[in-house]
């Protein structure tokens, strides 16, 4: 289905498998025994570090990719952990450590966080997302490429694997 030749470039829909690690080799994230990750290229679906990477890489290349936390999830920055009142959060929410939730910032904006770890009447969130700091080790297996649809152009990610626009129940 679709445009399976030409290379990544901006307005293709990508679809790799891949396996994530840190520096000392932990397993961070996988595709392994689910779809492959589908992105749209250009639209920064994915880390900036990676994405420069897949360009010009077609179907059936593997690769294996280092990216800098500046290209990633950024370095870490602020205060680091801060406490929150686990009162402050609504009771019928079941939090998790690594849980990110939106908060609103002094100027009014949205403000992303992450919940770093929980007791019971305390919650320690920060600003950083969790990978932040972290140099990220890809193993890259590109299995798909073709034409965005005007709509997943429009839209700037894509509507699954066919271009078919996903209807949730």
């Amino acid at each position: 289905m679709g445009d399976e030749d030409g290379s990544v470039s901006d307005g293709k829909v990508v679809m790799f498998h891949y396996l994530l690690k840190n520096s000392e080799g932990e397993v961070l994230d996988s595709s392994d025994g689910a779809d492959p990750l589908v992105y749209l290229h250009g639209a920064g679906n994915i880390v900036p570090g990676l994405e420069e990477e897949l360009l010009g890489k077609t179907v059936g290349d593997k690769m294996s990719v280092i990216v800098p936390p500046e290209k990633a999830y950024g370095v870490r920055g602020g205060p680091g952990p801060q406490p929150v009142e686990r009162s402050a959060f609504p009771a019928d929410v079941e939090l998790s450590a690594g849980m990110q939730f939106f908060a609103e910032a002094p100027d009014g904006s949205p403000l992303a966080l992450w919940i770093v770890e929980l007791s019971d009447d305390k919650v320690m969130v920060d600003a950083n997302h969790p990978l932040a700091g972290v140099t990220l080790h890809f193993d890259v297996e590109i299995t798909g490429l073709r034409d965005a649809t005007d709509e997943e152009r429009e839209h700037g990610h894509p509507h699954g694997p066919d271009g078919a626009a996903a209807h949730h129940d």
